[in-house]
């Protein structure tokens, strides 16, 4: 998160990491990209390391997202489509009037999941959007890097913002996506909230529409990405509407997303999260259960108890 959240990474740029989710970055405009320990050590030791040239698949998200759909939502279903390994050693690049309407947060997420698709990199092309971001941030100077107009592809999948709806992946694999509608009968024991895919700050913006002048049903933590993230929660009163829920509210860290500590499942809890994998003990005990979703279908969800859409909402 500390990548994209503090600019130390910008559009042009080689970007590697000890963590699967390096893929994020490549919302920026950067090539960004996931390595073994043993590929760390070596670009530590020489500062150069080698790469095959991934092929590349286009996703093109035509119109605006409804108010009720996020880019979890989008990114699942193309996982649903393409399946784990759909783009096996491949980059995922994302363009379309879509994602020009998309902010650079929302941008994060489709990138950030591209790794459970398989895929070696996430990218996105550079705009204003983009620009504002890093200016923010206090980057203004760097090196923009665009797909050339005849460029290549070796498929194209084209979607319609307005077809898409809440969804939920099932245990155990971020493939097995269902509506979340489908799944109203789904009793939970817990929501979590929290990671670099689901706790960034317009996440937390989502997560407090929902839970305003309401109170949670089940257990229910939101762990902001980062501390820059938290202190703005903080600020903009996110975090009292999120106590006043009756939600705990815990530090920045990755946390129960990779089954570390604050919040990890005991047996046979059923748990909704806002984070990337749901695999067989990802998240605690091996025989609990996650299904992965949106900040907005998670907050619905956590005020239920059961999973719910959000336009369920009472």
């Amino acid at each position: 998160t500390l990548s994209h959240e503090e600019a130390m990474v910008l559009p042009g740029e080689v970007y590697v990491g000890g963590d699967s989710h390096t893929n994020t970055t490549g919302a920026l405009g950067a090539f960004a990209a996931g390595l073994g320990h043993t590929d760390v050590a070596y670009v530590l030791l020489k500062g150069k390391i080698w790469f095959k040239i991934p092929s590349a698949l286009y996703f093109k998200l035509n119109g605006k997202l409804p108010s009720h759909v996020m880019a979890k939502d989008f990114i699942l279903k193309i996982i649903g489509d393409i399946g784990n390994d759909g783009a096996a050693y491949k980059t995922m690049q994302f363009g379309g009037s879509g994602i020009s309407e998309m902010s650079v947060e929302e941008r994060l997420t489709l990138t950030n999941m591209t790794t459970e698709a398989g895929a070696k990199s996430g990218i996105i092309e550079p705009d204003q959007k983009l620009r504002d971001y890093l200016a923010a941030r206090g980057a203004t100077k760097y090196n923009e890097v665009h797909g050339d107009q005849d460029a290549q592809y070796e498929k194209i999948y084209e979607y319609e913002a307005s077809e898409l709806e809440p969804t939920v992946a099932k245990p155990f694999s971020p493939e097995n996506i269902s509506a979340a509608r489908d799944l109203s009968s789904i009793e939970l024991d817990k929501a979590y909230i929290g990671s670099c895919t689901g706790a960034k700050l317009e996440d937390l913006r989502a997560v407090a529409s929902i839970l305003k002048g309401r109170q949670v049903k089940i257990r229910t933590e939101i762990l902001p990405a980062a501390i820059s993230i938290f202190k703005k929660a903080m600020d903009e009163g996110l975090l009292k509407i999120f106590m006043d829920a009756g939600v705990v509210v815990g530090p920045p860290t990755c946390g129960a997303c990779c089954g570390a500590h604050m919040g990890v499942l005991a047996k046979d809890e059923v748990c909704i999260s806002t984070t990337n994998r749901n695999f067989p003990g990802r998240m605690g005990h091996i025989e609990s259960k996650t299904y992965l979703a949106s900040p907005l279908v998670a907050a619905a969800s956590a005020v239920t108890g059961k999973i719910t859409d959000p336009r369920d909402l009472k």
